[in-house]
């Protein structure tokens, strides 16, 4: 497999609609799906960024208004003919090869076939596409045509076509899709061009086409569309090539005096093929050396390669001078009708630390729909901005207000609208690019302080329990619409919701720029917003604990259960069952401590495993109706069950490339799932966290990761890290294993190296301190301090500064000086004490079970071995191969004599500079094969794997031990 190449054998018609998306060709500006250039099979699709038209329809006697990505005039259609053929059709053709490859390094399609006629003739056609990365109006398909066993007259037809409606999602046929209309077609000094315009936004495209071929074509036009034909003189074994270049523009377009004129001077300057060709690959190598993400092994690389190659399409540095946003499904096809939702919130923190001004980009696209935002919050009755959940062209909403259930037919209210939080990942957003650029525009902190002003008046009062609460919205579920039986949608408190608003109106707090009154009430919000709990967890909104549970063996592998429940005339709103993440959002946007102090400002109690049991909770009612699910999963999974979170990485990276949905990536690739997986990668995995205080490097990358390398911009810095399970670097300065690193604009800090926690401890217990008078010398809780001994990993410099302090202790020393050492040589504890330590005790040390060491006398004299063991009824318990050299080392030979050995466990802290040491000798039995499995019980799994089936016991006749600690 090669990492750099999605490739696909053979034509198959079933699966022609996943490759047309999969294999889409953009720049950023505009993108033309995979669609074969000939044949009826096909769901042609080109669409420029931003370009949106609204139609009105007649749906089950509702008349409903819709926007949509304009599906744009079709410049790909190119066939031919031999001598007393019909047009070549793949589906009808006699095919004698067919393959298909995309070349994700250099952003070239290729397709190569042989084909059969009726009379026997066989031609091998070879066809390379691009769309100019280079200069964004440019597209071209170069066509090579080779008459194997025949010579004469080949005919060539290329045509621009205007007759495209927007038709390529079956659930939206009953809905109009005509956008295109007043179509004109001309030629003009060997150039055809075609316009159109569409019909409420009155925007006019314009593509001109120059065909470069040995001999001139004639042309014939119709009113909406145009041909161009030449009969190339093909002879056997020779190759002959026709290539057509074409220029699209329209009057949304910047530096043009009209589309029309603009497209035919371009295509009349373009160069050809072959340079066209070299500025394009040079231009992707320009963006991948930016962009790269190198893993180990060829499957996963391709895998990261697709997603990186496919985001780059949609939003490119080209992006960045466009007034355009993020659409959930690329410029690759008419899912989503092209509209922005909140996937953003998935794209922009990859996007920042590495192609920060196209984020900047897309940011704008939400400024600019601000006041669009604030007429829309007045029409509420609310302050701010209110953002829709669906955006478009002018910021309107363009939520549907029905929706079609294809698993019932049936049209059904859509009140998705009320999906408030989309402003949240627009200001968390404002927030991160501030992290990772150490730059807050003007027009930035006016969106964020807009957005904050809108949730604040969305929280009102309650007088009763004397919290802030917030009604009538949907959270990230998107099962959950109302209450059962509720006659108006909307539900109270989504947690997700207002812990966001909390997050949100502290940071815009931060900012300054509103009156003292105002900021008064937000300071109060901060701390009295409602959040409700049942059953030891975070409740997804208030009422969620009386929800039904859901027959989930029933809807067992059901992704959509809104739709099959709604089929078998029955509400998901009554059962305990989400699509995909909610509650868990907060998990993903915000790490522990941010969390935790949230909690704690606003009153709630809560113990450290919080997080975990809410995690696990969610995690059993989520059917993962979204790809995004595996991606939120994956990441709040990440550091408690990493093979889990593995399992739901590996599925998000596959959703697109395998079609994990059953189909819906044929109407377009799912952008945020592709977004998210690379974002796990950098800041997950790698732990990459913006911190005001700088960048924050962790990483924790899977075993099955292997190794990862990726170069990041971080506050105008660039860095190439590099890391696997031993090491990481940064800039090729190596850092000890399980170190974490802060960078600067001036310095790399070490932060931890792994001890942290207990370093905290030792210094509290050697000033006999309690966690409460740590928190008031340190001015933090005692939750968070006890939390940070109990967990890997140190907090931001500042906290360390202060714990430093409060312990009389040094930075350097709470942080390890910044390097592992072997146990043994930190300084010794300042009065040490060895005590001699009974049996019992030295059983109880020993009982969890571990690694230790066995001695004895081998064949080779003295042998001391590692061994993973278990303490079994009394006997320690390990395994070891049968008929190996410990097998024959432990076998005296004679019936019922055995050998002496001696077994050792130590554990040494140097953070707390104490340890102990535990002898055990006797004999050494090897376990009968009719004990042997009840001593499988002990679960001893040897960390050297391979065949280890036979078990030892040592069964003690002598134990000692001793205890080393401090005064």
């Amino acid at each position: 497999m090669n990492p750099w190449v999605l490739a696909y054998e053979g034509f198959d018609p079933a699966s022609e609609g996943l490759r047309e998306a999969l294999c889409t060709l953009g720049n950023g500006r505009f993108a033309t799906r995979g669609a074969t250039p000939d044949g009826r099979i096909r769901t042609p699709g080109t669409y420029q960024a931003s370009c949106y038209d609204r139609l009105t329809s007649e749906v089950a006697g509702r008349t409903v208004v819709n926007e949509d990505l304009v599906n744009l005039p079709d410049w790909l259609p190119l066939t031919f003919a031999t001598p007393g053929s019909n047009w070549f059709c793949p589906e009808q053709a006699d095919l004698l090869d067919y393959s298909q490859k995309l070349d994700l390094r250099h952003g070239v399609l290729l397709r190569e076939l042989r084909w059969r006629d009726a009379q026997g003739r066989v031609t091998r056609v070879r066809q390379r596409r691009l769309v100019s990365m280079a200069d964004p109006a440019l597209a071209a398909l170069e066509t090579t045509f080779t008459a194997e066993n025949w010579s004469g007259p080949l005919r060539v037809r290329a045509t621009l076509d205007g007759r495209v409606t927007n038709s390529g999602v079956a659930r939206y046929r009953d809905l109009r899709g005509d956008h295109l209309t007043g179509h004109t077609t001309g030629g003009q000094d060997e150039l055809t061009w075609l316009t159109a315009t569409t019909r409420s936004s009155r925007i006019t495209v314009a593509l001109a086409a120059r065909v470069d071929a040995p001999i001139p074509g004639s042309s014939s036009d119709d009113c909406d569309h145009i041909t161009t034909e030449h009969v190339l003189d093909a002879v056997e074994g020779t190759p002959v090539t026709l290539t057509k270049v074409v220029a699209l523009l329209t009057s949304r377009d910047p530096a043009i005096h009209d589309p029309l004129s603009a497209a035919l001077r371009r295509a009349r300057l373009a160069a050809g093929f072959a340079e066209l060709l070299d500025a394009h690959e040079a231009e992707w190598e320009r963006l991948w050396e930016r962009a790269a993400v190198d893993v180990d092994g060829p499957e996963l690389s391709q895998l990261v390669h697709l997603n990186v190659f496919h985001l780059l399409q949609t939003l490119s540095p080209y992006t960045a001078d466009l007034d355009a946003g993020v659409p959930a499904r690329g410029l690759h096809g008419e899912a989503y009708r092209g509209h922005v939702f909140w996937d953003e919130l998935f794209v922009l923190p990859w996007l920042n630390l590495r192609f920060p001004e196209i984020s900047l980009g897309l940011l704008r696209y939400r400024w600019r729909r601000l006041p669009e935002a604030r007429a829309a919050a007045r029409a509420a009755d609310f302050d701010g901005a209110m953002f829709p959940w669906q955006s478009g062209s002018d910021g309107r909403e363009e939520t549907q207000i029905y929706h079609l259930n294809p698993a019932s037919g049936r049209w059904l209210p859509d009140v998705s609208h009320l999906q408030r939080h989309v402003g949240l990942a627009i200001g968390y957003n404002v927030w991160q690019y501030y992290l990772a650029t150490g730059s807050m525009p003007p027009w930035c902190a006016e969106l964020l302080t807009d957005i904050a002003r809108f949730f604040a008046s969305l929280a009102v009062l309650d007088p009763v329990s004397g919290r802030y609460e917030i009604h009538g919205v949907m959270g990230p579920d998107e099962y959950h619409t109302a209450y059962p039986g509720a006659a108006s949608p909307g539900l109270a408190n989504n947690a997700y919701t207002n812990i966001m608003t909390v997050w949100l109106l502290s940071h815009a707090l931060e900012l300054g720029g509103v009156g003292s009154e105002e900021a008064a009430r937000w300071e109060d919000i901060t701390r009295r917003m409602r959040v409700d709990f049942h059953d030891g967890v975070i409740s997804q909104f208030t009422g969620y604990a009386e929800l039904d549970e859901l027959d989930w063996a029933r809807y067992k592998g059901v992704r959509r259960l809104d739709r099959a429940l709604e089929a078998d005339d029955d509400d998901v709103n009554r059962y305990k069952a989400s699509k995909q993440a909610d509650t868990l959002m907060l998990f993903y946007l915000l790490n522990a401590e941010e969390l935790l102090a949230i909690l704690k400002r606003l009153g709630y109690p809560y113990d450290l495993d919080l997080i975990s049991r809410t995690i696990a909770y969610y995690l059993d009612r989520t059917s993962h109706g979204s790809t995004l699910s595996a991606v939120v999963h994956a990441w709040v999974l990440a550091r408690s069950d990493r093979v889990r979170s593995w399992q739901f990485f590996a599925e998000a990276l596959i959703s697109d490339a395998h079609d994990v949905q059953g189909g819906t990536t044929a109407e377009g690739i799912h952008l945020g799932a592709m977004a998210g997986t690379l974002d796990m990668l950098q800041r997950c995995y790698l732990g990459l966290e913006p911190r005001p205080d700088g960048l924050r490097l962790n990483p924790r990358l899977p075993e099955r990761l292997g190794s990862l390398s990726l170069p990041i911009r971080f506050r105008g810095i660039r860095l190439a890290i590099e890391a696997d399970n031993e090491s990481t670097r940064v800039d090729g300065v190596t850092l000890p294993q399980g170190a974490a690193l802060t960078i600067t604009e001036q310095e790399m800090i070490m932060t931890d190296s792994g001890d942290f926690g207990r370093r905290v401890s030792y210094h509290r217990d050697r000033l006999g301190l309690t966690l409460a008078q740590v928190a008031d010398r340190a001015d933090m809780s005692a939750e968070y301090i006890g939390h940070l001994e109990g967990h890997l990993g140190a907090p931001d410099r500042n906290t360390v500064a202060r714990l430093a302090a409060a312990l009389e202790t040094t930075v350097q020393d709470l942080l390890g000086g910044g390097r592992d050492r072997p146990p043994g040589p930190g300084a010794a504890a300042e009065k040490p004490v060895l005590e001699m330590l009974e049996p019992e005790e030295c059983l109880r040390l020993v009982a969890p079970g571990g690694i230790g060491r066995v001695a004895f006398n081998g064949s080779h004299g003295l042998t001391v071995l590692p061994v993973n063991y278990k303490l079994h009824d009394g006997a320690i318990v390990f395994r070891t191969a049968r008929g190996g050299p410990m097998d024959q080392d432990l076998r005296t030979g004679l019936e019922g004599v055995d050998i002496k050995i001696a077994f050792q466990v130590d554990r040494i802290d140097e953070a707390q500079r104490a340890g102990w040491s535990v002898l055990i000798q006797g004999p050494a039995h090897h376990v009968p094969e009719d004990e042997a499995i009840k001593v499988a019980h002990a679960d001893v799994t040897p960390w050297a794997g391979g065949e280890r089936h036979l078990y030892i016991r040592i069964v003690p006749h002598q134990i000692t031990g001793r205890r080393i600690h401090g005064l």
